[in-house]
């Protein structure tokens, strides 16, 4: 199955780019995550040109040296001066910082992470959980809940974020884009 989601993956010629260029992005624990990866699968499903609905690419990575938003911007400068040229938004995330900013953003608590990782886990749709880079020759790929997951387009909730609002209009949103996707309900959610 890791061989099909990189292929998958590999095939939207904006990750194959992001990827290509990553040790210039030179993010601490830095990952490709989250729509640009399965959205890339679904459209490959659904018959459609992989960089379709795309609305953009995120970057994770874990600095906890430095918190404020000031060293995340910087960062992300570094990351548009590398990426340029796609035509894409391409959006860097420090996971080290997340709990400073999401319960003012979405309305919930967020416990503080140690590493990226943990930031991929926490996505509210278990099947949407995927994250990649390169390592050696080849790709690193996180999925905490497995690949089959997103091949298949069972969207229930993350028991680790039980945030049954913020989880539907998730749900639907990527419905709306993909009818063949189901809702439904996730083990341990209550």
């Amino acid at each position: 199955m890791q061989t099909r989601f990189l292929q998958d993956i590999l095939s939207n010629r904006h990750n194959r780019t992001i990827l290509d260029r990553w040790d210039r992005l030179a993010l601490p624990d830095g990952w490709l995550v989250a729509g640009c990866l399965f959205q890339s699968v679904w459209n490959r499903c659904s018959g459609l040109p992989a960089e379709a609905q795309i609305k953009d690419y995120d970057l994770f990575y874990f600095d906890a040296s430095d918190l404020s938003a000031e060293a995340e911007t910087a960062v992300q400068a570094r990351v548009d001066a590398v990426i340029p040229d796609l035509g894409i938004t391409v959006e860097a995330k420090n996971q080290a910082r997340v709990h400073t900013w999401y319960p003012e953003w979405f309305g919930h608590p967020y416990p503080a992470l140690h590493s990226s990782r943990e930031g991929i886990d926490r996505f509210l749709v278990p099947a949407t959980c995927v994250g990649v880079r390169p390592a050696g020759d080849g790709y690193e790929v996180y999925a905490p809940n497995g690949l089959a997951l997103v091949y298949e387009g069972h969207l229930t909730p993350n028991p680790l974020v039980p945030h049954r609002a913020l989880f539907e209009a998730k749900a639907r949103s990527y419905q709306s884009r993909w009818p063949w996707l189901r809702i439904g309900e996730g083990a341990g959610y209550p």
